[in-house]
């Protein structure tokens, strides 16, 4: 996302903790407060990136964590307006399932941040950025109320344990 320093930190119960202190050195097992992405505002997406996003036929958000995965890229100054601006063209897949993170603490970071703790809580998170949301045939009865806020829902399986799953969640992402 860029060449200058960025690094994702934790204000915990215990203290600040760098990324890599968070997830090894506790396990992600601690009480969060607050995530900051230090270096973001001052950092500058490099010209591939831009280019990347600017010339994709397709943006996909991928179901990783929203808050540490993708909110850093989101944070670089210049990423979210283009994601603003071609909303149309992206598709994100939610990372939860039924409330629930399949692997990683995305939804108890979400609830320790107070966000919803559903699909509907990550598509508010990303409001404005996404044109069509993949969500897992577990949450079909959220459709209406993403639907509501002005985009489309794809519903399908998307536990990719399976290749005919993986092969038919990829189908809608590019369809």
């Amino acid at each position: 996302m860029t060449n200058d320093v960025v690094a994702t930190e934790f204000v915990t119960e215990l203290g600040r903790l760098s990324f890599q202190e968070y997830f090894v050195r506790h396990h992600h097992d601690v009480v969060v407060s607050q995530i900051e992405i230090a270096g973001a505002s001052s950092a500058q997406p490099t010209p591939e990136v831009l280019n990347a996003l600017l010339e994709a036929s397709r943006l996909i958000i991928a179901p990783s964590n929203p808050l540490i995965s993708i909110d850093p890229i989101l944070q670089i100054p210049g990423v979210r307006e283009i994601l603003l601006e071609r909303r149309a063209d992206v598709v994100a897949v939610s990372p939860l399932i039924g409330g629930a993170a399949l692997k990683g603490p995305a939804d108890r970071l979400l609830d320790e941040l107070g966000h919803a703790v559903s699909t509907l809580g990550v598509v508010d998170f990303y409001e404005g950025l996404v044109g069509t949301w993949v969500i897992d045939d577990a949450d079909a009865s959220l459709g209406d109320q993403i639907r509501e806020r002005g985009v489309r829902v794809e519903v399908t399986t998307t536990i990719m344990a399976e290749s005919d799953n993986a092969q038919r969640l990829a189908k809608v992402v590019l369809s």
